[in-house]
């Protein structure tokens, strides 16, 4: 399931790449988290960007676009994967790991 945020992570990445690659990566962590958690929460997909946005989420204001890239991943998921799993980790990782192989996949779509 994470293997398909790539494509959200490049999308969501290519506005925030100036935070740097910890802080971006981190930022789009804490968005998938609380995704998850809403998800867990029964908190429905359209209510989504509302419920999250009114409990002052921690991330800068600019990655608030992110949640409608990573929504549908998280949706589309079983809630008893999303159980037993800590996406923000996961999608954090990912984004550190193949941070080199987004900035080049988002050079090759500029150009």
């Amino acid at each position: 399931m994470v293997r398909y945020t790539l494509v959200a992570l490049m999308l969501s990445s290519a506005a925030h790449a100036a935070d740097g690659k910890e802080d971006t990566c981190k930022y789009q962590g804490q968005v998938i988290k609380a995704i998850q958690e809403a998800r867990l929460e029964r908190v429905k997909a359209k209510d989504l960007e509302e419920y999250l946005l009114a409990n002052e989420p921690t991330w800068p204001e600019n990655y608030n676009a992110a949640i409608l890239h990573f929504a549908p991943v998280v949706y589309g998921a079983k809630k008893r994967d999303l159980k037993k799993i800590d996406l923000g980790a996961q999608v954090e990782q990912q984004c550190l790991d193949n941070w080199d192989q987004i900035q080049e996949m988002q050079k090759s779509a500029s150009n």
